[in-house]
């Protein structure tokens, strides 16, 4: 909102307060001045000028020659104004001058003639098209006789004025008016606010009862509605003083009657609304809500289809305007009108939104209906826009006013103890302190055994609470006097929970083996929410999905990492490895909210390492991942043991490739290979995928850490190549090592598998190294001798091998 200071002063003594200091104080009390604007600044040498002469040039159609007396001589400047004329008074930039932007006004000839300066239209002094009046708009502008030539032209268009830009929250709308920033700034002053004494004088010839009967269908939708009548008016041009009030605070003159309900507007923060009386065609006002597809045009011309969330102001028949935002074109104030019906009320905050928003007519009226209006100033502001219609268009107020109210302004009374004031702000103020604040807010307060009870007046609705007094008396005390305190706590020294310390190493692990990390969303499409899921469960889906796409909760992260896969290779990225650590959710007939699960995924494809001069190209295969989560896993330290176990019944990976992760006896997650019709549909070549419940993780029992010195004894280690059945896997094989090793056996190392020539068809031959160590004493080689006999025993004897 902008806030005119010299308006201001009319209201509050500002003697020795600049508009920069002004605006300072106000930020600081809660009131954010986004900037302050000086009209005038950077313009210089333009003043007044009379139009004595005005002829047409010879050499143009549109350009005129005009001799102008700027007070102590005539100027003779050429214009190309289509409105200027003969005995105007009129804005001219003398040479030398300054205008907007910062153009410099020179001497100069224009098709031969000279020009000695500028006469000015208001863009050209910098007010913007949308406030210049349309009967200025094409042209000059014209200000009144009185106005002197040579004087300077700012103190009559109050451009040297200063113009506050109010940055203005929702809670604190009763500052949507000068008298509610009047009372801000004399809040924060502790100065006396005064506002002029209403001059309403009707004329007790006429009764409105014989003009206007007003009835409302929904008390709860207007809880007030007034009409007054004002007869034989002359709509014309405002006064310029009113003009400049309100091109100042952004709006543009159109008429006295429309001026006046903007000027109410400005000052009161309430909306009015003007008709032309004969044309609403009866003597009835019915306010309800519209009727399904009932049509109404408004005042910018357009056709407006109806819902019934919209209130509408009907003639008793037809809607003439939508309450709150629009008025209706039919009934507008037209040159012609002598009779105006002036709107006051107060509409349901809600539907005014609704309205507003649905037919995208937001407006300064329906912005203060739906933050909030004075419910002591309808009336008041209603008749005193009546008394300047009697003012300045020569109007007759009827007596009395037509009138639906259900709601009555009354004070509100807040209680609340010094001791919590002085507790919440961290002070130590007085009774005395306090009881002055609320004097110069305006609040009526007296005390009793350390409470206050403070009166609240009806402008300031935004008080109802302890905290709001509370954030009252910290505002008018100062934020700046409020004490610095830090809180005192005991100190705790930081340290990651058991699940913050797994997550961290196992995203360390995954990103040092090669994997990147990506987040996806957790809305997929109900498709791919249900893929890969571990578990039987129905989708959880959105009630109001902003898309198709994202409107069921995944099941599983894997349906998001493939999509993250196929975008990389789509791009031309042939070898992506990402895994992701996040949610998903599932549904129980037994519970009401879903069950949120942590699980860890990862898709990979292509090469895990590129060829060069050091190595060869590791492509990305079942055990690659497997070797990766298989350290991963011992890692965590877990007591039972984490197993790989195949299988062929999971219908989106290949049944040849893929093995269940199984914590003990439960399967936790699975890894394998993309079913190749899966991969295909995506576009992809062979991948490989893992995912596991990494909540089962953290529930998992795991051994102490126990840290144990470097052995200082030598180990010692065997090699041993077998023949075996293909269907024999290394998980069988090691199984039995491990059990005959005895117990200076340390570890099993499989180093070559082969089959092929000279390898009987159905066999394959693997070769394994087994270390060997004592931490307490030199191994003797018999010791290891008698074990490893007795290992390569029991390969024989149990799955069947062949030692080479």
């Amino acid at each position: 909102m902008n806030v005119s200071y010299k308006w201001l002063t009319e209201y509050v003594d500002l003697e020795g307060i600049t508009p920069d200091e002004l605006a300072e104080k106000m930020s600081r009390t809660g009131i954010e001045i986004e900037g302050v604007d000086y009209p005038s600044e950077g313009l210089k040498k333009i003043v007044v000028g009379h139009a004595v002469e005005v002829v047409d040039h010879p050499d143009s159609n549109h350009l005129h020659i005009c001799q102008v007396d700027v007070g102590e001589e005539v100027l003779q400047i050429v214009c190309g104004a289509p409105n200027i004329a003969a005995g105007q008074k009129v804005i001219v930039a003398l040479p030398g001058s300054r205008i907007t932007g910062n153009k410099k006004i020179k001497k100069g000839k224009m098709r031969g003639v000279v020009s000695n300066g500028m006469i000015c239209s208001l863009e050209e002094l910098g007010y913007t098209d949308h406030v210049v009046p349309k009967k200025y708009a094409e042209g000059i502008y014209v200000l009144p006789n009185e106005a002197v030539p040579g004087e300077e032209v700012f103190s009559y268009l109050s451009m040297d004025d200063a113009i506050l830009d109010m940055s203005i929250t929702p809670n604190r709308a009763d500052a949507l008016s000068m008298r509610g920033t009047a009372y801000e700034v004399g809040a924060i002053y502790n100065k006396k606010v005064t506002f002029p004494e209403l001059d309403y004088v009707e004329d007790p010839s006429e009764d409105i009862k014989q003009d206007m009967q007003v009835s409302v269908e929904n008390p709860a939708d207007t809880p007030i509605y007034s009409i007054q009548i004002i007869k034989d008016v002359t709509v014309k041009e405002s006064p310029l003083w009113l003009q400049t009030k309100l091109m100042n605070a952004g709006i543009r003159p159109v008429n006295n009657i429309v001026d006046i309900t903007n000027y109410i507007l400005l000052e009161y923060g309430q909306p009015l609304h003007a008709f032309d009386y004969d044309k609403l065609g009866s003597k009835e006002i019915y306010v309800r809500r519209a009727k399904a597809e009932e049509k109404i045009v408004t005042l910018d011309e357009e056709e407006r289809t109806l819902s019934p969330e919209n209130i509408v102001i009907t003639n008793g028949e037809k809607p003439i305007a939508l309450a709150g935002v629009m008025g209706g074109l039919d009934s507008h104030i037209t040159d012609e009108t002598v009779t105006v019906a002036l709107e006051a009320a107060l509409f349901d905050p809600i539907s005014i939104r609704k309205t507003a928003k649905a037919l995208n007519l937001r407006s300064e009226s329906s912005a203060r209906f739906e933050k909030g209006i004075n419910l002591a100033t309808v009336q008041e502001a209603g008749k005193q826009a009546a008394a300047w219609m009697a003012e300045l268009a020569g109007g007759r107020i009827v007596s009395g006013i037509a009138e639906a109210r259900s709601v009555e302004a009354k004070d509100v009374t807040v209680s609340i103890t010094l001791e919590k004031i002085n507790h919440a702000l961290g002070t130590e103020l007085s009774e005395d302190e306090v009881t002055s604040i609320f004097d110069q807010l305006g609040f009526d307060a007296s005390i009793s055994n350390g409470t206050f009870a403070v009166i609240i007046p009806p402008r300031r609705w935004d008080i109802a609470i302890e905290a709001d007094l509370i954030e009252e008396v910290a505002r008018i005390y100062g934020y700046d006097n409020l004490p610095s305190t830090l809180p005192i706590s005991a100190s705790h020294p930081g340290y990651l929970n058991e699940k913050q310390r797994l997550t961290r190493h196992t995203k360390h692990f995954l990103e040092g083996s090669g994997l990147s990390q990506a987040i996806s969303y957790v809305l997929t499409t109900p498709e791919k929410a249900a893929a890969f899921s571990m578990r039987e469960s129905d989708r959880i889906q959105l009630e109001m999905p902003m898309s198709e796409d994202h409107s069921t909760l995944r099941m599983s992260l894997l349906s998001g990492l493939l999509d993250d896969l196929s975008y990389n290779i789509a791009h031309h990225n042939q070898n992506v490895a990402l895994y992701e650590n996040g949610r998903v959710f599932y549904t129980s007939s037994e519970q009401t909210l879903p069950i949120e699960e942590e699980h860890v995924a990862g898709a990979l494809t292509g090469s895990l390492q590129q060829a060069d001069w050091q190595g060869k190209e590791q492509r990305i295969d079942f055990f690659v991942i497997k070797g990766i989560l298989e350290e991963m896993f011992a890692a965590y330290g877990l007591v039972e043991p984490i197993t790989f176990v195949q299988r062929t019944d999971l219908p989106l990976l290949h049944p040849g490739r893929t093995a269940a992760i199984m914590l003990g006896d439960e399967m936790i997650g699975f890894a394998g290979q993309l079913h190749p019709s899966v991969a295909k549909e995506r576009d992809l070549k062979e991948t490989y995928v893992f995912e596991f419940n990494f909540q089962a993780i953290v529930n998992a029992e795991k051994h102490a850490t126990i840290y144990q010195p470097v052995p200082k004894y030598p180990g010692m280690s065997r090699d041993i190549a077998l023949m075996v059945d293909e269907t024999v896997s290394n998980k069988q094989i090691v199984e039995v090592i491990k059990e005959n090793g005895g117990k200076y056996l340390t570890a099993v190392h499989l180093f070559d598998v082969y089959q092929g020539e000279n390898i009987e068809t159905g066999k394959k031959s693997l070769a394994y190294t087994l270390s060997y160590l004592n931490p307490t004493a030199t191994l003797v080689e018999e010791e290891v001798s008698k074990a490893f006999d007795k290992v390569q025993s029991a390969l024989v004897e149990q799955v069947q091998a062949e030692i080479r």
